[in-house]
């Protein structure tokens, strides 16, 4: 992404969630020389954030509504959205706040996309953007190539290909991001679940064997709900015997890259960025 949008910006908001992507953005903000203020979940939002920003707002879900009255009054005007949030929280009862009521009331479905772009809105009711989520994150959108030295036999090809576009097609409907492929046939698709938890189960299913397609949408917004994989994608994938991760390139954010091949060249996993 092009650092014009942040002209003459010192400092930038970020909506933290759980993981490790919101970590990057804080350390690449950082050597940029820009101020983090983030909006952390409690009991979500690793702890390890506190140190890499300016400063962080610790808050429940029950106390949504102050994210947006804090990066006011901090003067924010740009803000970064990285990391999961626990999708349980969309089925809760009784979320506590009564603007975060209203707006999953309002909204016409719970899609990624919607809540997100809702919650975008309401950011922009106090004139503050919500920007692209790579931002400074470029070398962890990677060119296509092989990353391992395990390479994909012609069978694990043939996986590739079928389920590339059929992942592409489930992505549009925003479903899910990741499709589990043996023997061209769909085992699994990843649901609100998550990637690690649809890979188990696919793995489960088929009974080893798998390879794992994970893509953007054809009208990604990269603002929020980008694709992420990492050292936790390649774990899941080989504790049910997986063969292959494929990715999309310049799409798909790859947390700590060395580490996920070294632990995919280990338990005898090939990475394909497409």
């Amino acid at each position: 992404m092009s650092l014009n949008v942040l002209r003459g910006i010192k400092k930038i908001g970020l909506i933290a969630g759980n993981g490790k992507f919101p970590l990057l953005f804080a350390k690449a903000a950082s050597r940029n020389g820009i101020d983090v203020i983030a909006v952390a979940i409690k009991n979500d939002t690793s702890p390890w954030i506190t140190p890499l920003v300016k400063k962080v707002h610790w808050l429940t879900l029950k106390e949504y509504s102050k994210m947006f009255d804090i990066f006011q009054a901090e003067g924010i005007s740009k803000v970064i959205m990285a990391g999961q949030v626990n999708p349980k929280n969309l089925f809760y009862k009784d979320v506590g706040d009564e603007a975060l009521k209203t707006l999953l009331l309002a909204v016409k479905d719970k899609r990624p996309d919607t809540v997100f772009g809702a919650v975008a809105d309401k950011l922009a009711e106090r004139a503050i953007e919500l920007i692209d989520s790579t931002l400074f994150l470029d070398e962890y959108l990677l060119p296509a190539g092989i990353l391992t030295k395990c390479q994909p036999d012609a069978g694990i090809w043939n996986d590739i290909r079928f389920g590339y576009d059929m992942a592409k097609k489930m992505a549009g409907l925003d479903i899910g991001q990741t499709l589990i492929v043996k023997n061209g046939a769909i085992v699994a698709v990843e649901a609100i679940e998550g990637t690690d938890a649809a890979i188990l189960r696919g793995g489960k299913l088929a009974n080893g064997g798998i390879v794992v397609i994970k893509v953007s949408k054809l009208d990604q917004d990269m603002r929020f709900d980008i694709p992420v994989v990492g050292p936790k994608t390649i774990e899941s994938l080989s504790r049910v015997k997986g063969k292959c991760l494929a990715i999309e390139a310049h799409k798909t954010l790859v947390i700590d890259r060395e580490m996920c091949v070294r632990i995919a060249d280990r338990k005898r996993v090939a990475i394909v960025v497409l």
